[in-house]
C-alpha cells in the first residue's frame, strides 16, 4: 500500500529553500591623523571542536557553525590602546569556545550568560595588564561583538563603538547605545544626530572594558534574523565621517561599487574620506543564498 502523496494533484513541486551562507567583509584603516592605529576587529566560525579564523571577506555555511563578528577600539598613553584593542579580540577566541556547549541548544539565557562572562573575564584581564606595567595604566577600550547562529544574533557591547541592523525590508537601526554622555543626551531626545557628531563631550566614555572601571555592565540583547539581513559594526571613527542614512545606502546599494571592493571597503573608504580624524573600522555580514 502506498502512502497519500502530500502535494495535491496537479499542483507544483516544492521548490527546495537553499540553505543560507553567511558573507561578511571587513577592514581597519588608521585614518588621515591618527600614527596608529588602536582599533582591531575579529571574524571566526567556530562549533564546539575548533575554532577557525576568518580573511577580511568571504562566505560560508550556517549549516553546523557558528560565527562570531567583533569590534573593539582601544585607548591609553603610548601603544597601549593596540595592546587593549588586541587583546580583547584575542580573548574572544580564547574563551568562548570554551563555553559554546552550554549554549549550544540555542537557549537565549545561556548565551547571554556567556556574552555576560566574556566581558566581564576581558574586564578583569585589562585591568590586571593596567595594573602591572606603568606603560599600560587606564588601558582601555570598547567592544562591540556579534554572535551569529542561524536564526538569531546575540550581541555584546561596552563604549561607543556601534552595531547597526540593516534588515531587507525597513531601514537601519542601531541596536546599541552610544555609552557615553552624547548618547544618553540623544537616548533622552535633547540632541539629535547632527548636534551629537559636534558636541565637546562625544568622545567621553561612561562604559568601557578596562579604563581602570572597577566594574563592567554590557549591553546584551538578541535580534531575529534571516535571510536577506544585514549587520553592521563599526568603530566611531566611521561615525565621524558617515550619517546612517549613508551607512544603509552603501550596505543596500552595491550598484556603483567598484569591481572588487568590499562593503566594508566602500563604507571605511568613505568615512577617511569624509573624516579621517580618527581610527575607521568596519565589518559587515549579511544572510544570503550562496553565491553561483
Amino acid at each position: 500500500m502506498s502512502l497519500p502523496s502530500s502535494t495535491p494533484p496537479g499542483a507544483p513541486a516544492s521548490i527546495p529553500v537553499p540553505p543560507l551562507v553567511v558573507k561578511w567583509s571587513g577592514l581597519t584603516d588608521r585614518g588621515r591623523v591618527r600614527l596608529n592605529n588602536e582599533d582591531a576587529f575579529l571574524a571566526m566560525a567556530f562549533d564546539g571542536r575548533e575554532v577557525r579564523y576568518l580573511g577580511k571577506t568571504g562566505e560560508a555555511s550556517l549549516v553546523g557553525t557558528e560565527f562570531l563578528f567583533a569590534v573593539s577600539d582601544g585607548m591609553g598613553g603610548a601603544k597601549s590602546g593596540e595592546i587593549a584593542s588586541r587583546l580583547a579580540v584575542d580573548r574572544i577566541a580564547q574563551l568562548l569556545p570554551q563555553h559554546f556547549a552550554h549554549a549550544a541548544s540555542d537557549d537565549l539565557s545561556g548565551r547571554s550568560e556567556v556574552l555576560a562572562k566574556l566581558f566581564t573575564s576581558i574586564h578583569h584581564d585589562l585591568l590586571v595588564l593596567g595594573a602591572s606595567y606603568e606603560e599600560c595604566a587606564g588601558m582601555g577600550a570598547t567592544l562591540s561583538l556579534c554572535w551569529l547562529t542561524p536564526t538569531r544574533i546575540h550581541f555584546g557591547h561596552v563604549g561607543d563603538s556601534r552595531i547597526y541592523a540593516i534588515p531587507a525590508v525597513g531601514g537601519i537601526t542601531q541596536l546599541t547605545d552610544d555609552h557615553n554622555h552624547v548618547g544618553w543626551l540623544r537616548r533622552k531626545g535633547q540632541i539629535n544626530e547632527r548636534e551629537a557628531r559636534s558636541h565637546p563631550l562625544r568622545h567621553s566614555l561612561h562604559r568601557a572594558i578596562g579604563a581602570g572601571i572597577q566594574s563592567v555592565d554590557p549591553h546584551i540583547g538578541t535580534f531575529a534574523c534571516g535571510r536577506g539581513d544585514r549587520f553592521l559594526i563599526c568603530s566611531d571613527g566611521v561615525i565621524d565621517g558617515l550619517w546612517d542614512r549613508h551607512l544603509d545606502e552603501l550596505v543596500r546599494d552595491q550598484t556603483g561599487a567598484p569591481a572588487g571592493q568590499s562593503t566594508a571597503q566602500r563604507i571605511v573608504a568613505e568615512a577617511v574620506e569624509k573624516s579621517g580624524r580618527d581610527n575607521a573600522t568596519a565589518l559587515v555580514f549579511e544572510l544570503c543564498e550562496p553565491s553561483a
